[in-house]
């Protein structure tokens, strides 16, 4: 619980809101774990608190980027955890180009690969057609790799 405070703090930049997302993401893993099938669960653990916090940066401060080089964690509980700086690079041209995609293909896009929803819960949440929904996100994934390929060599 101690590492998953640390990533949260060096994350969030707050104790207190480090310790309500820890919270969170106990509460979260007790159904993410009757779900997913895990190999490696430190790794999987790190993984899923950084998205937590990435995404609770996202909704709290909408327009503004953080940059993941600033917030990265050096933890040697967590060094082979840690991303290749390529790795690194890639993920903030991938948060670049989430930015870009239409309104519509971000949103499913986001619910379905980083919020981990089914195509049903996508299609409730947004209200949108099945099939448009199946769409929005292959044409967002598509768009995605695209952006990326175009925008991995800066």
């Amino acid at each position: 619980m101690h590492l998953v405070f640390g990533v949260c703090v060096n994350y969030l930049k707050d104790e207190e809101a480090g310790k309500d997302a820890v919270m969170q993401i106990f509460e979260e893993l007790i159904g993410k774990l009757k779900v997913h099938e895990v190999q490696n669960f430190k790794s999987w653990l790190h993984v899923l608190t950084r998205n937590h916090c990435l995404m609770a940066i996202r909704k709290n401060s909408k327009n503004e980027t953080v940059s993941l080089e600033d917030t990265f964690v050096e933890n040697t509980d967590f060094v082979h955890l840690d991303m290749e700086d390529t790795k690194e690079s890639k993920l903030t041209v991938m948060e670049k180009c989430m930015e870009k995609l239409p309104e519509e293909q971000k949103v499913t896009v986001d619910l379905f690969y980083l919020q981990e929803k089914c195509y049903k819960e996508v299609a409730e949440i947004t209200g949108y057609d099945m099939l448009k929904v199946k769409s929005y996100i292959q044409n967002g994934k598509r768009n995605l790799k695209i952006c990326i390929e175009k925008n991995s060599g800066e």
